[in-house]
């Protein structure tokens, strides 16, 4: 770095002036020198924990960022915030705080990248809420950025075939079918997670780090390197590197996340038929950065973009094994190849997008995981916005895996999961139903609480495809089946949601993107004026404050949009 140009920004305030000596006297105890004060500060936002095996390693990863930094000119500092596991948490009351998390991981990198006054920043995530939460802060601030994936984990192993998280989950369903012993879900208990890293299927967190590459935010490489590869130790002393370059360069986040980058995470997330989490999340960096992003410009791109990637749940393939045959640079190569993406996207590296993916090998000869474009799993991307007199606003259902594309059926309506799950516990929910959870929107939960127990239960039950699930809440990446989340506006607020009762025919069509059911106008209205809003379910802590701030899901359940 040349000395003569001063890339100090915003720690200037704490560097320069006899009133600071305070600021820098703290600054030397943490060891900071007299040369530290002339450089830019850089900050590392560390997600490290123990709670859950997708952060348990990024500790060392934040130490070798940290590293990066200093090598090439900058003074880091290392801070951490909080992260919670999905997996962990799915199933019970736990799920409510997991979309919450988002909105706290984001405000707290801004708050401590903006109290410090941070040059820039390199951000390590994990779990599904990191990567948003991370590029939502990141945009806020529009600071210079990179942030790194932590990677995907190894599949598990168990009597020579893979096992997931989501094998465990389905496995309960099994169980309670008897079809099941204590002893073999003990052995899938056991094998499901060998170690360190994010779910390995094309769930949410393997998705919106797709996504965050997509978008230029991260390095080449980044979204599908596994977490014990000795490449993600380099990439994060990489991404030190480059945040120094990007402050050379003055080239900032909302230079990079541009319309046609959000247009770029859709066609790759669409491709890679991935979580429907992208639309929560996609639309909450959006706003972030002031991008005008609505469900339409999801509906528009898929219709453009085939379906390619055999990757679970769907599928039959995890993350890692799309990484040994050329990784998302691969995928993405494809498609820029098909015209399918804006190759002049600007990216961290300093380069466009095209430049980057010049640089990439190809898809391996022979693969079999990402088919050609002329023999896609579905000529369109999987994930369908609906609309209707269900949802005015819009619901999103995934269709990857489904033959079935059209279900009409008989409403099993259940204000609650826990109603819906023992239900289908006891044998309730039955071929050819749509069971419907609701109140378990962004305020109604509180929180959007994941689907996946549920969506597991039915599948282990062997009525997968056999049995809709609908609701106002969400689903976890590893969900699959035919389920429609997101219905908005939800039943909290007086959505048309509010007002199903049981027997009512609904109607799920993805081809014609229509969602509705068999009830008249003036019926609707008697019962919308008949209907009592219930009070929130907490009045206290994190989630009343969240329950009274945040968004409807079709804009990206935020909470700091005072339209």
């Amino acid at each position: 770095m040349a000395e003569s140009k001063d890339l100090r920004i915003n720690s200037k305030v704490i560097s320069e002036g006899v009133n600071r000596v305070p600021n820098r006297a703290m600054l030397r105890a943490v060891g900071f020198t007299d040369e530290d004060f002339k450089k830019p500060m850089i900050g590392v936002a560390s997600t490290w924990s123990e709670v859950t095996p997708c952060n348990m390693h990024i500790n060392d990863l934040a130490v070798q960022a940290k590293l990066g930094v200093r090598e090439n000119g900058g003074a880091p500092l290392i801070f951490n915030t909080i992260t919670v596991s999905d997996g962990i948490s799915m199933g019970h009351e736990g799920m409510l705080f997991s979309l919450p998390s988002r909105e706290a991981i984001a405000d707290s990198i801004e708050i401590v990248a903006g109290a410090e006054r941070f040059d820039g920043v390199v951000a390590i995530g994990g779990c599904d809420k990191n990567t948003p939460a991370c590029l939502m802060a990141i945009g806020r601030m529009n600071i210079p950025a990179v942030y790194v994936y932590g990677g995907t984990i190894q599949p598990g192993n168990l009597d020579g075939k893979n096992v997931d998280i989501v094998t465990a989950f389905e496995a309960v369903g099994k169980y309670h079918d008897g079809k099941m012993t204590d002893e073999q879900i003990h052995k899938i208990e056991c094998s499901a997670c060998p170690g360190p890293g994010s779910c390995g299927g094309m769930y949410t967190a393997n998705t919106m780090a797709a996504a965050a590459e997509a978008m230029g935010m991260s390095l080449p490489g980044s979204s599908s390197t596994p977490a014990i590869s000795s490449n993600k130790a380099a990439e994060c002393a990489e991404a030190g590197k480059r945040v120094i370059s990007l402050l050379e360069q003055g080239i900032y986040p909302r230079d990079i996340m541009t319309k046609k980058a959000f247009e770029n995470a859709i066609t790759v997330v669409m491709a890679l038929g991935g979580s429907t989490n992208a639309f929560l999340h996609l639309l909450a960096i959006a706003h972030s950065v002031g991008v005008d992003l609505t469900l339409d410009d999801f509906e528009r791109i898929r219709l453009l973009v085939p379906h390619l990637a055999d990757l679970k749940p769907s599928g039959q393939h995890a993350m890692q094994d799309l990484n040994e045959i050329g990784g998302v640079p691969g995928v993405m190569k494809l498609l820029l190849a098909e015209g399918l993406l804006h190759g002049d996207c600007l990216t961290v590296t300093g380069k466009s997008l095209a430049e980057n993916l010049a640089e990439a090998a190809p898809l391996r000869d022979g693969q079999e995981i990402i088919r050609p474009l002329n023999k896609p799993l579905k000529p369109n991307g999987p994930l369908v916005v609906l609309r209707g007199n269900l949802a005015p606003e819009g619901a999103v259902a995934k269709m990857s895996g489904m033959k079935k594309l059209r279900f009409v059926g008989p409403a099993k309506v259940y204000d609650s999961e826990e109603a819906a799950t023992e239900a289908i516990l006891k044998d309730e929910i039955q071929k050819g139903d749509v069971l419907v959870i609701r109140y378990c929107g962004p305020k109604g939960g509180p929180g959007m609480p994941e689907m996946l127990s549920v969506t597991a239960l039915i599948v282990g039950k062997g009525l997968g495809g056999e049995v809709a699930l609908m609701t106002d809440g969400r689903f976890s990446g590893g969900s699959h089946g035919f389920v429609v989340g997101h219905v908005s506006p939800e039943a909290q607020v007086g959505g048309p949601i509010a007002h199903l009762k049981n027997g009512d025919i609904v109607t799920i069509d993805s081809e014609t993107q229509h969602i509705s059911f068999d009830v008249t106008e003036a019926e609707l209205a008697a019962r919308a004026k008949a209907w009592v809003q219930p009070p929130l379910k907490v009045s206290s802590g994190v989630l009343a404050k969240y329950a009274r701030l945040v968004s409807s899901a079709s804009k990206g359940a935020v909470t700091d949009s005072f339209e």
